[in-house]
């Protein structure tokens, strides 16, 4: 059996700790103001809002992250994976356009497309479908005040018991906000083109914020033009100090061709190239959506607050790939979550507990691709699913500096299926089919807290991930025998901040039976995956970052090196197919470093790069792999006086031909490998925003 504290000593020498946005602040009854540096002047990447919610995560023992608004105000980030990219731990790369495969401590591993495996949510309001399959193509990353990434079991405060955990966007209103209005543009390579205006206030016990955000790009490949706009709207009363109702309305369409995956051999040679099929057959995906939330924040009294809200969305999916798939659905769903402080027998003590019920019908179809239109219907199914977390979690400082820790959830899932006959059509049939899924998943662990706030943590939860229906690939016989997928996971992590040092390092193990993997069936027409339960799997890691500013007279100015490094190390343990290879796709060691510096007048220039510094295997059969790379960019910067900021964000500055992620195969000696997604070649990217 490999152990993970082989690999640990190496890496921890490496500087390995949690960018300053990903750390805490003390529990206790000091105010926190924030981080403050060497000039007296607070963070500007760690305003008040974004403090607190450090100071509420800061009660999880275990690794949690915040990432604020204003860290991506210097800088191009359309998507996700931009936002999330300083977050140890976190695998979220771009394959194209806004398609990004997300990944955290190896959740969802081998699903080649969508999401699975974390919970992903705007207030708490999930961007899944009621089975746990989702897109984060809907996110605009300038519509989150904030966001919030809760690894693995660390997300019991959103229900769930998923391997990933959760990453939940926090919505601006009238009084988070910060300005009373902003406009942004952002401009580039590729004929991109971004705009972004918002507007939001208080008057009286009301506020409002409204933004919105349109953009295009033909893209750096062939065949993946682009276009999105989105909107959102936030109005809230409040009746008094912390109690308020609020009104969300969000809405969002995406236009996005597809290229296609390459052969390892053309992704490097010819990575501007689409795939043939895609082409021939306009592969793309059109998403609508729209999205409607009433939620409350009621203190009940001085040590107890209520918070809940009923949610409704509805999707539309047009989607020419292998055969046009059309599918609408229809989620909606309620939570309730209580938060207490108080004491336990003379003694300091907190906690939460809630549920959360989650419903989605989706009515999908397929049709014949005729050059992206829709030729013979092929398929007509509906899908049902219902989710139940019912959930709690509780702090006892058994000193003034330890508490212990301890909760769990209890999870149902019901998963109902209804496949239609076609007349005419051979391959269709009459089903009608169901599964429910049951469990609990406790949660141990130890949190000691110093003065300064420093933290350091251990913890052993227990996962459970249900299938979703693509995995359970319904047949004439019905549902696939696929099981649920189980983990125990410990974890044990420091973390804390000075003025001038902030630090995270967490080590875990995951130990996994009946992990959902998957294939590729047929990469060359964009088939989806196959789904299999392996036999055991491991999953262990260091996730690790440290945030430094130093010399801050040195040159006139400040300094910042900000580092962050992941090392991952699955693999199978015993299977009767793979024995104890690796597992694919994840890159063992993942690090990225950024040495900024920022000068009394307002500039900045801030290089930086991102390398995989080992290959990475494609297939489960250990026969092939990815190599590993490092790509190098540049930041620029000027702040002028009337608040008006430009940027200049320049990537890949020698235009290193490289595979950014790939999909997996079982055996690359006989099965297809056109599964390679080339990363960008070289693009600069400018931006100017005004505030007031």
């Amino acid at each position: 059996m490999r152990l993970l504290f082989s690999a640990a000593p190496a890496a921890l020498l490496c500087v390995l700790a949690s960018p300053a946005f990903s750390q805490t602040a003390p529990t206790g009854p000091a105010v926190d103001l924030g981080e403050v540096i060497v000039t007296g002047a607070r963070n500007p990447e760690d305003p008040p809002v974004v403090a607190e919610a450090r100071r509420r995560l800061s009660r999880t023992p275990g690794a949690v992250a915040a990432v604020s608004a204003e860290s991506l105000e210097s800088r191009y980030a359309p998507n996700l994976a931009d936002v999330l990219r300083d977050v140890p731990g976190v695998y979220a790369q771009k394959k194209w356009g806004g398609d990004v495969r997300l990944s955290i401590r190896g959740s969802g591993i081998g699903n080649a497309n969508h999401l699975r495996g974390v919970f992903v949510s705007q207030d708490g309001i999930p961007f899944n479908e009621a089975d746990g399959f989702g897109d984060v193509q809907m996110v605009d990353p300038l519509l989150a005040r904030f966001t919030e990434v809760y690894k693995g079991g660390n997300a019991l405060r959103f229900g769930g018991s998923l391997l990933g955990g959760a990453v939940n966007l926090v919505t601006p209103n009238g009084r988070t906000s910060g300005e009373a209005a902003s406009v942004r543009a952002d401009f580039g390579s590729w004929r991109t083109g971004r705009l972004h205006a918002e507007v939001g206030g208080v008057r009286g016990d009301w506020d409002a914020f409204i933004g919105v955000t349109g953009a295009t790009a033909e893209g750096w490949r062939q065949q993946s033009d682009g276009q999105q706009q989105y909107i959102t709207a936030n109005i809230g009363r409040s009746f008094g100090e912390d109690r308020e109702a609020r009104l969300i309305v969000q809405g969002a369409y995406i236009h996005q061709e597809i290229p296609g995956a390459l052969t390892l051999a053309h992704a490097l040679s010819t990575p501007v190239m689409p795939a043939t099929a895609n082409v021939a057959n306009a592969y793309q995906r059109d998403y609508a959506s729209i999205r409607t939330t009433l939620s409350t924040r009621w203190r009940l009294s001085p040590d107890l607050l209520f918070e809940g809200a009923v949610y409704g969305t509805w999707k539309d999916l047009d989607h020419p790939i292998f055969q046009v798939i059309d599918q609408q659905s229809r989620n909606y769903g309620a939570f309730g979550r209580l938060d207490w402080e108080g004491q336990v027998f003379g003694l300091r003590a907190d906690a939460f507990g809630g549920a959360w019920y989650r419903v989605g019908d989706l009515d999908a179809q397929q049709f014949v691709n005729v050059r992206g239109s829709r030729g013979t219907r092929t398929a007509n199914a509906r899908q049902n699913a219902k989710a139940l977390d019912v959930f709690a979690e509780g702090r006892l400082f058994v000193t003034d500096q330890v508490a212990l820790v301890a909760g769990g959830t209890w999870g149902r899932a019901e998963r109902d299926y209804q496949n239609f006959a076609l007349p005419g059509v051979s391959t269709t049939f009459n089903l009608t089919t169901g599964k429910d899924y049951e469990w609990f998943a406790p949660r141990l662990g130890l949190l000691w807290e110093g003065e300064s706030g420093a933290q350091a943590y251990a913890n052993i939860t227990r996962s459970i991930e249900p299938p979703n229906f693509g995995s359970l690939t319904p047949t004439i016989g019905g549902f696939a025998n696929i099981k649920a997928q189980e983990a125990w996971t410990g974890e044990a992590g420091v973390r804390g901040r000075t003025a001038r040092l902030s630090w995270d390092v967490a080590v875990y193990r995951a130990e996994l039976d009946n992990e959902l993997l998957n294939f590729v069936v047929n990469p060359a027409l964009g088939i989806p995956a196959a789904t299999f339960n392996a036999g055991p799997t491991v999953h262990q890691g260091i996730e690790a970052g440290l945030d430094w500013r130093f010399a801050q007279t040195l040159l006139g100015g400040g300094w910042r090196l900000r580092q962050t490094y992941t090392y991952s190390d699955f693999f199978f343990e015993g299977d009767k197919a793979y024995g104890d290879n690796d597992l694919p796709l994840v890159p063992p060691h993942l690090y990225r470093a950024e040495l900024r510096y920022d000068h009394p007048a307002g500039w900045f220039i801030a290089p930086s790069l991102e390398t995989t510094p080992s290959d990475t295997w494609v297939d489960y059969a250990n026969t092939l792999k990815a190599p590993g790379y490092t790509v190098v960019n540049l930041g620029l910067g000027w702040t002028l006086d009337n608040g008006t900021s430009l940027f200049v964000d320049a990537r890949n500055l020698f235009d290193k031909r490289y595979v950014s992620n790939f999909s997996a195969v079982t055996d690359a000696r006989v099965a297809s490998t056109a599964v390679f997604w080339p990363g960008e070649g070289t693009s600069v990217f400018m931006g100017v925003r005004m505030g007031w």
